[in-house]
């Protein structure tokens, strides 16, 4: 069924040129990439990377293939926008993959120069073998800059995938905080909000819809363990804790839809907030508006960081920093460039960031939202609209 929040081959086909461009500019006989997300990019083909390497290969006259173990070959033809499919029987097995990848490059013609992302797979879950280099005897360089500079600038369908990621990462956010209540525990809360608004969306949008995502199937919102004093753990990790009254909380709900993800978090209270609770809270805010404020096309993202770093500075908060103020998001949960000080990439119509500057407090808790936003003409669009007010964000007990 076609649709219209789906990449379309034409436009698969249109970053493919801009990805042969480059090569012809560089000299390449051809390009081999191993990082799944990259493969996704260009080809359509999602799928859980293992130990069996899985590469997509384009020559120097545009010829492209995937290449694939065996368990993977119908997988690969009904789904990657590409010319061939190559396979091989398993890894290790007795003629190990990169024998027959070598065999697949010289069947393309790829000879002298050759871009990779890494020089070779790369060694995950257990796999050994040669790089590239070394089977090929060519000369390897790197595309990865080029290729993470062209998936900075997001498409219109690209926007309209995050902005449907947006509205279902609001529901499961809207049934967690609903559920929410002291003496309930995060894992009863957050699988009951998660499969509600799953549930809802496929009802919705189930025959269009697809994650391709190795982490996620759907619409979902949790805790991931930042409850309580446990909230100054800006990547506490879910560990089935009860809420009390008094808790800080920090939530974060999303859903990936054809790949592409949003996010979404909030710092709520459970009970009414102290007053310390209720400073941190609202130098939060301050801290976030600044950085919205400062985000627009021409500026780097390192002047966004130090304005609101310098927030931090001029307010005696600095103690409670932990983290840059945000990152790019799309088809990786997390992308480059990254709102940090050492990061001197100029801001671009068409990115898309988070944005999250936190307070951490050892005893208190962690006070973090995070919103989703894209840079336009004028500024940003900030995408998510779930409300930001304490007295919205604040469980009744």
């Amino acid at each position: 069924m076609q649709t219209s929040i789906k990449i379309s081959a034409q436009e698969f086909e249109e970053r493919r040129i801009k990805l042969f461009n480059h090569l012809q500019v560089e000299g390449l006989s051809g390009v081999v990439l191993f990082d799944s997300t990259y493969i996704l990019y260009y080809t359509g083909f999602a799928f859980i990377p293992t130990e069996r390497p899985v590469a997509f290969v384009m020559n120097a006259s545009g010829d492209t293939a995937m290449f694939v173990p065996r368990l993977e070959l119908e997988h690969a033809r009904a789904n990657a926008d590409v010319d061939q499919v190559e396979h091989y029987l398993e890894y290790p097995y007795h003629v190990h993959p990169m024998e027959i990848l070598k065999g697949t490059l010289e069947k393309l013609n790829f000879s002298g120069r050759i871009g990779v992302d890494t020089d070779g797979y790369p060694w995950i879950l257990g796999y050994r073998g040669p790089s590239i280099s070394e089977v090929t005897e060519s000369q390897v360089t790197r595309v990865s800059e080029f290729i993470e500079d062209q998936m900075m600038i997001k498409s219109r369908v690209e926007l309209a995938l995050i902005r449907e990621s947006v509205k279902w990462g609001h529901l499961a956010h809207t049934l967690l905080q609903r559920y929410t209540r002291a003496g309930l525990t995060e894992t009863e809360v957050s699988q009951a909000a998660s499969a509600e608004a799953n549930q809802a969306m496929l009802d919705a949008i189930g025959p269009i819809y697809r994650a391709q995502s190795p982490f996620a199937r759907g619409a979902s919102a949790g805790y991931r363990g930042q409850i309580g004093r446990n909230a100054a753990i800006p990547h506490a990790m879910a560990n089935n804790i009860a809420f009390q009254e008094g808790d800080v909380l920090v939530t974060g709900a999303g859903a990936p839809v054809w790949g592409y993800h949003s996010e979404l978090e909030r710092t709520m209270i459970v009970g009414a907030a102290s007053d310390e609770q209720k400073r941190m809270f609202e130098h939060m805010l301050a801290l976030q508006a600044t950085a919205f404020e400062a985000i627009r096309p021409g500026v780097t993202c390192s002047e966004v960081d130090r304005a609101v770093r310098d927030y931090y500075e001029k307010h005696d908060l600095q103690e409670y920093w932990k983290h840059h103020t945000g990152h790019a998001i799309g088809l990786r949960y997390h992308e480059g460039p990254f709102l940090d000080e050492g990061d001197e990439t100029e801001i671009r119509v068409g990115m898309v960031f988070t944005v999250e500057p936190g307070l951490y407090v050892p005893e208190l808790g962690g006070f973090r939202h995070s919103d989703t936003v894209a840079v336009t003409e004028e500024g940003i669009e900030i995408l998510t609209y779930y409300p930001r007010g304490l007295e919205s964000l604040t469980i009744p007990v």
